[in-house]
């Protein structure tokens, strides 16, 4: 059985103060998210040592980064490290969210040296991949995924790559209200697992979760995380409302 994960991405939003309140309240009901599934708080940097501390004790229940630098160190003034980031006890990072690819411009190759530092310090990559409108209403969006994949990612050996954790994000649904169907969202996932198998074998690509990042929220998560290839979400705006959230790590049991 895959691990499913219900993962919070707070992107860049609420004070520590409101971060803190939230965190405290979805704690406070200590929701279940079933044996074996994990809920990961993808917060920003300021933020990562306090919700650390929150989670700390609890198996399920852990922090991440929102990026590193595809640099180990050095002269980039405002930029943070893997090993930053792992001394302060955080566990996960997210690599290739949508936005750092259009808003910083980030390359397969700069992906790719980040997953290879996140794994150099211990951390769990949580890397994403997928496709704007354009490329889905040509119909290319396998081919396009398929690439991210293959530049980002190939280079590492199964065992690297079973460390990882992997985001389908239509791009086109994310902080549009849209999303995509259960059955898109499955063709996906599926068509991710089948890239993965041509390289490491049906055994790796089965063992490996991929998480749904498209506009995922508590009316639609149970449809989404019950598809055979969906292993949960990577959550966005329905994160910072703790009921919300808490209704989407409930939906793991699914």
């Amino acid at each position: 059985m895959r691990t499913k994960i219900a993962a919070a991405n707070w992107k860049m939003n609420l004070t520590f103060q409101q971060g803190k309140e939230l965190i405290d309240r979805i704690l406070t009901t200590a929701p279940d998210p079933g044996p074996g599934n994990k809920v990961v708080f993808a917060v920003p940097f300021p933020y990562l040592r306090m919700i650390g501390k929150k989670v700390k004790g609890l198996e399920q229940f852990h922090v991440a980064a929102q990026n590193i630098h595809h640099k180990k160190s050095g002269a980039y003034t405002g930029e943070v490290s893997a090993e930053m980031v792992k001394s302060m006890g955080t566990e996960y990072v997210v690599i290739g969210h949508s936005e750092r690819r259009e808003y910083a411009h980030e390359t397969h190759e700069m992906l790719a040296q980040k997953v290879d530092l996140a794994l150099e310090q211990g951390l769990v990559p949580l890397f994403c991949c997928g496709e704007p409108l354009e490329i889905r209403e040509a119909g290319k969006q396998d081919e396009f995924v398929r690439k991210q994949l293959e530049e980002s990612l190939f280079h590492l050996n199964a065992l690297d790559l079973l460390k990882l954790v992997i985001a389908y994000e239509p791009i086109w649904a994310i902080g549009t209200g849209k999303t995509a169907t259960s059955q898109q969202a499955q063709d996906m996932h599926k068509g991710i697992r089948a890239v993965l198998a041509s390289k490491y074998g049906k055994e790796v690509a089965d063992s490996i979760p991929i998480l749904y990042g498209g506009s995922v929220k508590a009316s639609n998560a149970v449809e989404l995380f019950t598809q055979p290839d969906v292993d949960g979400g990577l959550v966005g705006g329905a994160s910072l409302n703790a009921d919300e959230f808490i209704a989407i790590i409930h939906a793991l049991h699914s």
